[in-house]
Formats: C-alpha cells, sequence, structure tokens
C-alpha cells in the first residue's frame, strides 16, 4: 500500500449495529472521498462497548475494507461519541476590564472563557465540547470575536457538551486495540449537523434528531450557534424488540419487517394488506398489525425528545423545525410523527456528497461519518491558517468549537 497518511483523514463510527470507517484525502483544501469500511458491530450493549476484544476486531475489519479500498495505510483517526450519557449545560462568565476603557486582547477572551467554563462537574465528566454563544461587551450581545473592540465588562456564553469518562476511554482503548491513534473526539450529533445542517437552518433554529440503534442523540442550533445538546434512551433497535415481542417472532424476522413494511402511522397502511412470513410455518401477517406496534414506539421517542428540547428551554426557538437523520431516521412515518408531536416542520437530513464518493454513501446512515470528515478538516484548516497569529489563542480557547 501507498503511504498517504499525513494527506488522510479518517473517521470511526462505533454504532450499536454497524461499525464504519470513511476515509478521505485532501485535494486542494477539500476532503476526496478514497475508501470506506462497513462491518457488523460486536461487544456492544445499549450503545456502550461492553467488550474490547469483539468490538475492536470489528474495528480492524472495517479498517482493513477502507485501506483496501484506499490503497493507503490508515494510523489514525477522529472517533463519534454518542448515547443516554450524553449531557450539555449553558454556562457563562465575565470580567471586568478596569475602570476606563480598553481594547480587548486574546488574554482578556482567554481569562473569561476560562471563568465560564469552570463550572462543577461529577469528576467521571469529561468534555467534548466547548461551544461559544456569544460575548457580550458592556450589555451589547451578539459578539462573535471581541478582539480590538473597547468596553470595560467583557462576558461570554458557552455551551458544554459532555460524556462520560469511562465511555469516552472505552471507545479510544477500542480503536488503540484496532492499530489506531486516536486524534480527535465529536459528539456524534455535531458531527452529523456538519455533514447535514444548512447555515440557515442553523440561524433560524433547527433541531437535528440522529436516530441511531439504542439511542437517539440531538442538538438544537439557534442564531448559528449550538444552544442544546442531548440523548434519549430509544433508537431503531427498540422498534425491532417490540415487533419481535408483539408478533412473537425472532429479532432478524422482525427486523427485516421493520426495514422492508414498517410505518410508524397506522392510517397509511391499507386495512387488508396483508404478507406471508414463515414463523416457523407460513402464516398471514396484516402488515396494519405491524404498524399497530411500531406507532406507539414512534410517539414515545417524539415525546422524549419533546420532553427533552422543554427542559433544556429550545422548544420554541425551533424556527426551520426538525431534521431527521440516522438509519431510524428511513422508517416511514417518521416525519409525520415528529411534525405532529413538535408541532413543526421535518425532513429527513442526507449528507453533502464528498467528490468521487459512491453515491450509496449519501445516506442517513452515513451522516455522522462524513460529517466527523468535515468537521476534522474544518479544524485542521484552521490550525494550518492561524497557527502563527495571535488568532490561534482565541481559538485554543475553544477545541473543537463552532
Amino acid at each position: 500500500m501507498s503511504q498517504r497518511q499525513d494527506n488522510l483523514i479518517v473517521a470511526l463510527d462505533i454504532g450499536s449495529a454497524w461499525t464504519r470507517v470513511l476515509a478521505a484525502e485532501l485535494y486542494e483544501g477539500a476532503p476526496r472521498y478514497c475508501g470506506h469500511g462497513v462491518v457488523a458491530s460486536a461487544g456492544m450493549r445499549k450503545g456502550l462497548i461492553a467488550e474490547l476484544g469483539p468490538a475492536a476486531k470489528s474495528v480492524k475489519a472495517a479498517i482493513a475494507q477502507a485501506e483496501f479500498v484506499a490503497g493507503a495505510n490508515i494510523g489514525d483517526c477522529a472517533v463519534g461519541v454518542g448515547g443516554p450519557h450524553i449531557r450539555g449545560l449553558n454556562t457563562n462568565g465575565g470580567i471586568e476590564l478596569g475602570g476606563r476603557m480598553r481594547e480587548i486582547d486574546p488574554e482578556d477572551v482567554r481569562k473569561v472563557v476560562e471563568q465560564a467554563r469552570a463550572v462543577e462537574r461529577p469528576p467521571d465528566r469529561e468534555i467534548l465540547h466547548l461551544l461559544r454563544r456569544q460575548f457580550i461587551l458592556d450589555g451589547q450581545p451578539g459578539i462573535f470575536d471581541p478582539v480590538g473592540m473597547v468596553g470595560k465588562r467583557l462576558e461570554v456564553e458557552l455551551h458544554i457538551a459532555t460524556c462520560s469518562g469511562s465511555a469516552l476511554q472505552s471507545t479510544v482503548t477500542c480503536a488503540n486495540r484496532a492499530g489506531l491513534e486516536v486524534t480527535e473526539a465529536l459528539l456524534e450529533s455535531i458531527a452529523a449537523a456538519e455533514a447535514v445542517l444548512s447555515a440557515d437552518e442553523r440561524e433560524l433554529g433547527v433541531c437535528l434528531l440522529d436516530i441511531g440503534c439504542h439511542s437517539s442523540d440531538l442538538v438544537v442550533f439557534f442564531e448559528g450557534a449550538v444552544v442544546h445538546t442531548g440523548s434519549v434512551p430509544i433508537g431503531g433497535q427498540h422498534f425491532t424488540n417490540d415487533l419481535a415481542v408483539g408478533l412473537q417472532v425472532p429479532v432478524v424476522l422482525a427486523e427485516e419487517l421493520k426495514c422492508r413494511y414498517g410505518n410508524v402511522v397506522v392510517t397509511d397502511v391499507p386495512q387488508n394488506e396483508e404478507i406471508e412470513i414463515a414463523n416457523p410455518q407460513p402464516q398471514m401477517l396484516s402488515l396494519r398489525r405491524v404498524a399497530e406496534i411500531l406507532e406507539p414506539r414512534g410517539c414515545e421517542l417524539l415525546q422524549f425528545v419533546k420532553e427533552n428540547l422543554r427542559q433544556g428551554g429550545v422548544l420554541e426557538a425551533l424556527g426551520a423545525g426538525c431534521v431527521l437523520t440516522g438509519g431510524g431516521a428511513m422508517l416511514p412515518g417518521m416525519l409525520d410523527i415528529t411534525e405532529s408531536q413538535l408541532w413543526v416542520p421535518a425532513h429527513t437530513g442526507l449528507p453533502v456528497r464528498l467528490t468521487h464518493m459512491p453515491p450509496e454513501l449519501v445516506h442517513p446512515s452515513f451522516s455522522v461519518a462524513i460529517g466527523m470528515i468535515l468537521y476534522a478538516n474544518r479544524t485542521r484548516s484552521n490550525h494550518i491558517e492561524e497557527s502563527t497569529s495571535w488568532r490561534s489563542r482565541i481559538r485554543a480557547a475553544f477545541a473543537g468549537s463552532y
């Protein structure tokens, strides 16, 4: 294999159902697809790594696929972190600049950010992202970069996204055992937003809901900034399990029925529509019965999301509605359920297509991996452009921020 490691950006998305590796090379400053691998995950339980050995084996297999397609060795990667252990909080801080008005310098920004981030949190929580919402100078809000301005008091509002320290370490250790060095860890909903959301949606206010296998992560943008992050403990596997129990069929068959015939809106399915299944003997199954099992779970998922948004104080901030992505977003009827529960418009979010990328990867299930590539490239570009500038000191205070 050729050695192009310095020119590669690699995303590792370890999901409950599938492990995905996506590799891109930089060409004229933009990421260009060069390979990917997808294998069934192992060693996972309820969205977390339960057995490092099997999980690392899945990662290694996905890497091998990506290396074969890319024709390059993969040595490092960005990893996605998501699941019910994700928490977000808004905080603020302020400093007096003196009795007289003076010009703000990068050191002032560093001090006010450090004050805002110095909030108490449990010892097992790790900060994934420190995201600026706005600076406030002498009571004037809406400032993105205060350096060079003049005032007496500087304040900042931040959103801090945190995760379980043990869950993050398990993910990093899993990648290490598969032969990868982890260069950065990204919140999966933030990564998906990078690939799916438009600038207008972020400005008007939007909720991105990434429906995974065992949980669904969400992030809310308003006026261009992240104002809320969270997770709810319901994902696509819960729909499958409900079918398996309700129809008394194996989980494998329940998953097939969900993917081929599932709908979470009962009235969208004709009453007399039936199919024949082997369970183990041939029998007729009403597709409306399938929908009758799936609809309550769909409503429950969105009720959890609604309550999460309400607790975060952002339920009324969704001017651009809700965008669904992730594999679970493809279940028919999910958009209708979302609109009826949240009372906002909803649509399915497809990730942008990287140059040379196969069309079949433009799918909600690849939103996180593609978003990680775009996010890592953007932060790398910012670092290169500003590595010798005083502004890099501000960037350093906002590791992984928008």
